[in-house]
């Protein structure tokens, strides 16, 4: 069984995170989404938030698993049982920071692969730091994220 974990912040899922899920979703009998704690980036979503958000966006995946995690990763992937991490990359700027990483996780454990997969052409601009900021600004993210995120994002921002 070839178990692969997607890891992330995911503060908020945009539809770049759905696709790529949709599509790594395919080339491995599990995947396991891994949400990190991140408290030091001050996401706008709690954890128990974001967690509970992914849990509702692929509770129709049967493959597909939500899960929270604090600390490194790389022992969280070895707890999983997974052989492979999955990174997306939209920029040569996500590359050079994937490969460092990549390298680094390669280090501490190097029979886990990290594969990179590029998000489908329509989503490619899509950053969950750009989607928090025109949220922020009061401006319309409904074709950025899906439509539970939208609605979630709309009740963080009246509450400003």
């Amino acid at each position: 069984m070839t178990i692969a974990v997607y890891p992330g912040t995911f503060d908020p899922f945009t539809l770049g995170h759905v696709d790529l899920v949709q599509r790594a979703s395919r080339l491995f009998d599990k995947l396991v989404i891994a949400i990190a704690a991140s408290p030091n980036k001050h996401p706008v979503f709690n954890f128990e938030e974001r967690v509970a958000l992914g849990k509702t966006l692929f509770k129709n995946m049967p493959n597909v698993e939500v899960l929270g995690f604090n600390g490194l990763l790389i022992d969280f992937v070895a707890k999983q049982k997974a052989n492979v991490l999955v990174r997306g990359i939209r920029t040569i700027g996500d590359f050079d920071f994937e490969l460092q990483l990549a390298r680094m996780n390669r280090h501490l454990k190097p029979d886990v692969e990290t594969m990179f997969i590029l998000p489908s052409e329509k989503y490619i601009h899509i950053s969950a730091t750009l989607v928090r900021e025109i949220a922020a600004l009061g401006g319309d993210v409904s074709t950025l994220v899906p439509e539970i995120i939208k609605l979630e994002l709309d009740k963080k921002s009246t509450k400003r």
